[in-house]
């Protein structure tokens, strides 16, 4: 029987925007520490499946997803480790509807309503810390409120989620959207 791992599928933001919330997440973990990861918004969440249906699951779900705009809310902060700094996204339909397909496909339930969201800063921070975690992810770029972009890209990544040094997190596949 082949062995399981844990995977989860990601939304990957276009170069441009990726390397602008790459050095955004870089002066954040200089000042805050925490893991290296890619930007990304998650769009099924941690599930043990093995590699030939993950992958499988990721290529069915994709054909069916067309290019998705994703538009910032603003910086905000979180309750644990892997929602401690990050951009909240606005609930565009499409991007729920994104999630909710892919969940689908790749039979996950969530115990918590789904929160488009792409995180900054993983860590186990104080409240204060947070606060100033916020403040500076602001200072450093101010104009990410309403930022909109375009997602036409999803990954496959084995995300160990007992790993919080996420030495272990790889990417698998990436699928492109094509628009019909």
């Amino acid at each position: 029987m082949a062995s399981q791992a844990v995977y989860s599928v990601w939304a990957i933001p276009p170069e441009d925007v990726a390397a602008r919330f790459a050095n955004l997440m870089t002066a954040l973990r200089s000042d805050f520490g925490g893991p290296h990861f890619q930007p990304h918004i998650t769009l099924v969440g941690a599930i043990k499946l093995t590699a030939d249906d993950a992958l499988a699951k990721l290529r069915s779900a994709s054909q069916a997803l067309k290019p998705f705009h994703v538009t910032v809310d603003r910086v905000a902060a979180g309750t644990f480790f892997y929602q401690c700094v990050y951009l909240l996204l606005r609930p565009d339909p499409h991007l729920l509807e994104a999630s909710a397909h892919s969940c689908t496909h790749f039979g996950y339930a969530s115990s918590t309503p789904y929160m488009p969201h792409l995180s900054l800063l993983y860590g186990d921070l104080s409240d204060e810390e947070k606060r100033k975690a916020q403040e500076r992810a602001s200072a450093i770029d101010h104009t990410l409120a309403g930022l909109t972009f375009q997602v036409s890209r999803i990954a496959l990544y084995k995300t160990d989620t007992e790993d919080k040094t996420l030495k272990s997190w790889e990417k698998i596949a990436e699928c492109t959207l094509t628009p019909n």
